[in-house]
C-alpha cells in the first residue's frame, strides 16, 4: 500500500492564514463604526471613492496588524492552544517575512489614504503608530484592550477628516477637519472594543494567567461579566446621544435598540464564563456594529 507525502502549504495559503483571511469578524469590527462615522460626516452616502478607500483600508490595516501582533506575541502564542498553530508561532513564516508582509499591506493602505486629503494623511501616521504599539501594551498596561480601543476607533476621526477636511497639513488642519463629536464617537467606540475584547480575553483567561500577560478579563476578575455589560451600555448610550445631537432620529434609535437586544443575548453567552460562550459572543459581535450602521444609513436615507 503506497503512501503519499502531504505537500506543504503554499506561500499564499500561509499568508492568508497569517492575516486571518478566513476570519472576517476582525475587520468587520473595525469597518462598521468607521462606515457609520463616514455616513454621519457626509450626512448621507459619502460617495463610492471614500467608501472603497475606507473599506479597503480597514481590511488592509487589520491584516497588517495581524502580522505585527503575531511577531510580537509568538513566544506567548506557543503556550496557548488557540494560537499555537499560527504561522509565525509554529515557524512556517519567519519573523522578518511576516513583518515585510505587514509593511507591504500597510503601504497599500497608505496609498489609499493618499487619495484623500492632508488632515487624513496626517492622522494616518498616528493611527499606524498606535497599531504598532498595541501588541506590546499587554506587557505593561493592566487593560491593554483600551489601547486596542484607540487603534480600532481611529478610522472614526479619519472618516470625518476625509469628508470635512481641507488641503492643509499638520495639527491645526486636523483640528479644523475633525469636530469634537468625532472624538466623542472615538471614545464611545473604545468602550465597545473594551466589551468585545474582554470577552475574547475571557476565552484565554487560564492560559494568560499561566504565561503572565495582562488583560482586562484578569484585571476585572470576578466583575468581568458586569464590566463587559457596562462597557456595552456606556458605548451605546454615548453613541446614541452623539447621534441625536447630530440630528439622527427614529431609525437610528431602532438600530441602537437592535444592538441593545444583542447585548442582552451576549450576557446570556458569557455569564457562565465558558470558553465556547465567550468566544461565540466575541465572534458574533460585528452584528452589533452592523445594527448601529444599518440604523444610521436608514435614518439618513429616509429623511
Amino acid at each position: 500500500m503506497s503512501t503519499h507525502a502531504v505537500s506543504p502549504p503554499s506561500r499564499l495559503s500561509l499568508y492568508l492564514d497569517l492575516i486571518r483571511w478566513n476570519r472576517p469578524a476582525g475587520w468587520l469590527l473595525l469597518l462598521w463604526p468607521t462606515l457609520s462615522a463616514l455616513w454621519m460626516a457626509a450626512d448621507g452616502f459619502p460617495g463610492w471613492h471614500l467608501l472603497l478607500v475606507y473599506t479597503g483600508g480597514t481590511i488592509l490595516m487589520r491584516s497588517a496588524g495581524c502580522c505585527v501582533n503575531d511577531v510580537a506575541d509568538q513566544e506567548f502564542d506557543r503556550h496557548v492552544k488557540r494560537t499555537a498553530q499560527r504561522p509565525v508561532t509554529r515557524g512556517a513564516i519567519g519573523t522578518r517575512e511576516a513583518l515585510l508582509v505587514g509593511a507591504a499591506l500597510a503601504l497599500l493602505a497608505f496609498l489609499l489614504v493618499l487619495s484623500t486629503n492632508g488632515p487624513t494623511i496626517t492622522l494616518s501616521f498616528a493611527a499606524l503608530a498606535i497599531a504598532i504599539v498595541y501588541p506590546y501594551a499587554k506587557r505593561l498596561v493592566s487593560m491593554p484592550q483600551a489601547v486596542l480601543g484607540v487603534a480600532f476607533s481611529f478610522g472614526i476621526p479619519m472618516a470625518f477628516s476625509a469628508v470635512q477636511g481641507g488641503d492643509g497639513w499638520g495639527p491645526a488642519a486636523v483640528a479644523d477637519a475633525v469636530p469634537l463629536h468625532a472624538w466623542g464617537l472615538l471614545v464611545s467606540n473604545l468602550f465597545w472594543v473594551l466589551a468585545y475584547d474582554t470577552e475574547y480575553a475571557m476565552v484565554d483567561r487560564d492560559d494568560d494567567i499561566r504565561i503572565g500577560i495582562k488583560t482586562s478579563a484578569l484585571t476585572l476578575g470576578r466583575f468581568d461579566v458586569i464590566g463587559v455589560t457596562l462597557f456595552y451600555l456606556v458605548h451605546l448610550a454615548s453613541w446614541a446621544w452623539i447621534g441625536l445631537q447630530l440630528g439622527l432620529g427614529g431609525w437610528f434609535l431602532a438600530g441602537i435598540a437592535a444592538a441593545l437586544a444583542q447585548v442582552a443575548w451576549h450576557w446570556t453567552l458569557i455569564r457562565h464564563r465558558t470558553r465556547e460562550g465567550c468566544f461565540k459572543a466575541f465572534r458574533l459581535n460585528h452584528w452589533l456594529g452592523f445594527a448601529v450602521f444599518a440604523g444610521t444609513v436608514a435614518d439618513l436615507a429616509l429623511r
